[in-house]
């Protein structure tokens, strides 16, 4: 069995993993010789040099032509009867003139010689005045200088392209009292998840409430890239917390560094970090969240050098170098990872104007649109090497999830111009429906997995966002379904909130079966637990948009409470091991989704619809709002990409 800590538990999510300090070895150096010590030797190495030079130049005497510039050359010899002398066909003018000129050189060099060892001796007298702190300060100070010319060099301005019509920024505030409370409850924890990761685990990926430090997993590799700010900036935004905005604007501008030696999930960074940098660009404006977002995608392009163009799940952002996940199907690229780029990439050629980020999913596209798929379903594992399926499993949870969601999303955001992901949309979600989901004994609607040629009457929290999904995809869909496809999205939105209702915290667990006389419970230890989720929120939100039925934005108190009350310790919010547990333990990680997802939709949910209108703005699997590109913009029409 593969060890938990290798396990997917999302394509949407990579695994969130507890991993203790001895996971990410500090190496500290050990110097045998004092700095001091080593300046001393660096110093008589230069004066050296210097004396080196000063005896051992050239003597005047014997070499004619001592010359460190450009004043005598050799040139072709025309007519040697102006008092030159003709040596093998060139001629080289004014000798006598030019053995005093340079000897007089040669003297000036000599001078400038004594002067540079004069200084570097009362230089070298100084620093060996300093202690040991000081020289350490200077060097540090050296260093930071080095590093600020680089970002300067990588901070240059990208061609200016007008922002898109951007609608909804700055609203939605109810005019029901109640509801606006509980907007308000929302923006409080928020406040509570922020300023707690503020105070405790600063530009870590993540915050560890319980102990109060930061935390990372494996998927952010080993360096400290504030996950937690880049993705919670555009939830701080559209709650009005402008201060912490602008907290986190000044940290990414100042810290937020790409070029570490740091092995990442490419789909984790692009639905976070590229997807969370665009956000906060296309609702703030400021410049310096598109150029990051432009930045990290440069180091993410190295993953898509296989021989299929299938990218790699891990790329080294210094080195470039690229693999798999160890435990994936026989060394498979995932399904859900390699096709969750789409609507970052375009809108990165979109800002940019250069068409090579789209054309890397577009070729993605391609290869999968020429497969065989079985029972016209995409398997979730397919080989960067040979271009094959690996084993025959296929989930809308785990591992699948947010391609398909980003088949519609791609339609959506090229203002429905896209007829090509539409069509791939409803040909998958037919097979899906056809072959994936079935009713319960109890009349649940249920969405398992195929493993092996048989279904697994099994359904992940992950798989809850595809109510949503079904709500989003109603309208446009083909033969006139629109209704069919609201209902589905409304009956898996009703499984999704009795596996809530059914647990003792009142909070989902991560997997529940439907076997015998076990409905939406989870089974399993291993699947009891709950980290801070936000899907079963997302489609409420979703089905609350499409139906203002009442009864989602209960659903979404519900769970409100639930997570203030059982999540909410004094250092942050932490997710739960056992939600069946009337004395649940803590697993001690606020996820940086909790913040980016959760905690929106459910601001969204308490909110009027004009604040991030469905028709203008299209969320990405993080949850960050990315505007539609109509093809009426000039900019999108003029740029090669979209031709």
């Amino acid at each position: 069995m593969t060890t938990p800590a290798l396990l997917p538990l999302s394509g949407r999510r990579l695994p969130p993993l507890n991993l203790g300090a001895s996971a990410f070895p500090h190496h500290r150096a050990t110097l045998r010789l004092s700095e001091k010590f080593i300046l001393l030797l660096i110093l008589s190495a230069f004066i050296t040099l210097c004396f080196g030079a000063f005896f051992f130049l050239p003597d005047s005497s014997k070499h004619k032509r001592f010359d460190l510039g450009l004043e005598d050359v050799l040139i072709p010899h025309v007519d040697t009867s102006k008092g030159g002398k003709n040596l093998g066909g060139f001629l080289i003018h004014g000798q006598g003139h030019d053995e005093h000129r340079h000897r007089e050189e040669e003297e000036r060099l000599r001078n400038k010689i004594r002067a540079d060892h004069e200084k570097a001796l009362e230089e070298a007298k100084e620093k060996l005045k300093k202690s040991r702190d000081e020289i350490q300060a200077e060097i540090q100070t050296e260093k930071n200088k080095v590093v600020q010319e680089l970002k300067k060099k990588d901070s240059k301005p990208l061609p200016p392209v007008p922002l898109p019509n951007l609608i909804g920024i700055n609203s939605g505030e109810p005019a029901d009292l109640d509801i606006r409370e509980k907007r308000n409850k929302v923006k409080e924890m928020m406040k509570h998840a922020w300023d707690n990761y503020r105070q405790y685990g600063w530009g870590h990926n993540e915050l560890k409430p319980i102990a109060r430090k930061g935390h990372s997993t494996n998927i952010f590799g080993n360096s400290q890239m504030g996950a937690t700010i880049v993705d919670a900036l555009d939830t701080l935004y559209i709650m009005g917390l402008h201060d912490e905005f602008r907290e986190g604007q000044e940290w990414i501008d100042k810290n937020l560094d790409f070029s570490v030696n740091s092995e990442v999930s490419v789909f984790e960074v692009n639905i976070r970090f590229i997807g969370g940098l665009l956000a906060a660009y296309y609702l703030s404006g400021q410049e310096v969240f598109k150029i990051k977002a432009v930045q990290l995608a440069g180091k993410l392009l190295p993953a898509f050098n296989t021989p299929t163009g299938i990218p790699w799940a891990m790329v080294n952002l210094k080195s470039g170098v690229g693999r798999n996940w160890g435990w994936a199907s026989a060394g498979s690229s995932i399904l859900a990872e390699f096709g969750t780029l789409h609507m970052e990439f375009v809108h990165l050629s979109y800002l940019t104007g250069d068409p090579v980020y789209y054309n890397k999913v577009m070729h993605i596209r391609k290869l999968l649109q020429k497969m065989d798929r079985p029972n016209g379903l995409y398997p979730n594992y397919l080989n960067p090497r040979t271009g094959r399926w690996g084993q025959h499993h296929t989930s809308v949870g785990g591992l699948g999830d947010s391609f398909y969601e980003y088949l519609l999303k791609a339609w959506l955001m090229s203002d429905k111009m896209d007829t090509e992901a539409r069509k791939m949309y409803d040909d998958a979600i037919e097979a899906i429906e056809k072959h994936l989901i079935r009713k319960s004994n109890g009349g649940l609607t249920f969405i398992g997995e195929w493993k092996n040629g048989h279904l697994e009457r099994k359904m992940g929290h992950l798989t809850c966002f595809a109510g949503g999904m079904f709500a989003l995809g109603a309208d446009g869909s083909r033969d006139d379904k629109a209704g069919h496809y609201l209902q589905l999205g409304a009956e898996i939105a009703h499984t999704c909130h009795e596996s809530y209702d059914r647990t003792t915290l009142k909070l989902g667990p991560e997997a529940f079966k439907f076997d015998g006389g076990v409905e939406a419970v989870a089974v399993r230890q291993n699947e009891k637990y709950y980290i801070l989720r936000p899907e079963v929120i997302e489609t409420y939100w979703y089905m609350w948009r499409f139906t203002h039925d009442p009864k989602y934005r209960q659903w979404g108190w519900e769970a409100t409470q639930a997570i203030d009350k059982y999540c909410r310790v004094s250092g942050g919010f932490s997710g739960v091991k056992d939600v069946y547990s009337s004395s649940p333990t803590y697993d001690d990680v606020q996820q940086s989704f909790f913040l980016a997802e959760t905690l929106k939709y459910l601001y969204l949910l308490f909110s009027n619809d004009d604040l991030l209108p469905l028709d203008n703005w299209v969320f990405n699997t993080e949850a960050h709002p990315l505007p539609v590109l109509h093809l009426a913009n000039t900019t999108l029409s003029g740029n090669p990409a979209y031709r």
